[in-house]
This record gives C-alpha cells, sequence and structure tokens, in this order.
C-alpha cells in the first residue's frame, strides 16, 4: 500500500483546492483578492496533479503497473494551469476563464466524482 501520508497529502490539497476554486469561481473576477488567492489556487492543483503521479490507480487498468485512466487527469492539470496562467499573463482573459473552468469541472468535479466510486480508497473509507 502507497504512503498514507502521501494520500492525506493529495487529500487536503484536493479538498482546498476545491474551496478555493469555488470560491474564485462565485466571485468577482479581476480584484488583487482574486488574483492573490488565484496563484494559491494554481499551486494548490499543481500539488495535487504531483501528487497523484506517485499514488498507483488501483481501479482499471494499468500502464507501467502504476498509471490507470485516472491519471489523465494529472497530465491535463499540468497543462491546463500554466497554459491558463500564461494566458491571463497576456491578456487573453477568454482563454484563461476556459482553462479555470476545464480545470474545475475535469480535475475537480470529475475527479473527485471518481474517488468516491467503488475499489477507490475514498469509498472504502466512507462506506466499507
Amino acid at each position: 500500500m502507497e504512503s498514507l501520508g502521501l494520500i492525506y497529502f493529495h487529500l487536503v490539497t484536493a479538498v482546498l483546492s476545491f474551496l478555493l476554486g469555488t470560491y474564485l469561481l462565485a466571485r468577482r473576477k479581476g480584484s488583487p483578492l482574486h488574483k492573490r488567492l488565484g496563484k494559491i489556487y494554481m499551486l494548490l492543483m499543481i500539488a495535487t496533479a504531483i501528487s497523484t503521479l506517485f499514488i498507483p490507480a488501483q481501479v482499471g487498468p494499468q500502464v507501467f503497473y502504476h498509471f490507470g485512466y485516472i491519471h489523465i487527469l494529472s497530465i491535463v492539470t499540468l497543462y491546463t494551469v500554466p497554459e491558463s496562467f500564461m494566458a491571463i499573463r497576456r491578456g487573453n482573459v477568454k482563454k484563461h476563464q476556459q482553462g479555470m473552468v476545464i480545470l474545475y469541472v475535469l480535475a475537480l468535479l470529475v475527479a473527485g466524482a471518481l474517488a468516491f466510486t467503488p475499489g477507490r480508497l475514498l469509498h472504502t473509507w466512507l462506506f466499507a
């Protein structure tokens, strides 16, 4: 079994990302607070995605005896975060917004929902 410390780290960064991401999506955009919290959110998302790369897939087929379909969302995150950051730095608000919504939906909502499916650790912790 993989390190529980890594799993707890991943869980904490994912929950904090979800809470902060929800707040950022619901509030006014472009303020100094939004920019500061947005940078924290992006760092949390990067930390969450990187941590998953060290947690082997528990459900479904594995590639290289480790990675599963869920890891695709980590790659999407590792691409989307810097791409969205650079978009807003270049003044491309629309691309930034699209990237942040895609990130929130895929990396937090979809991955979060998948974490509660049978065979996954959160499902076992909560329902078994």
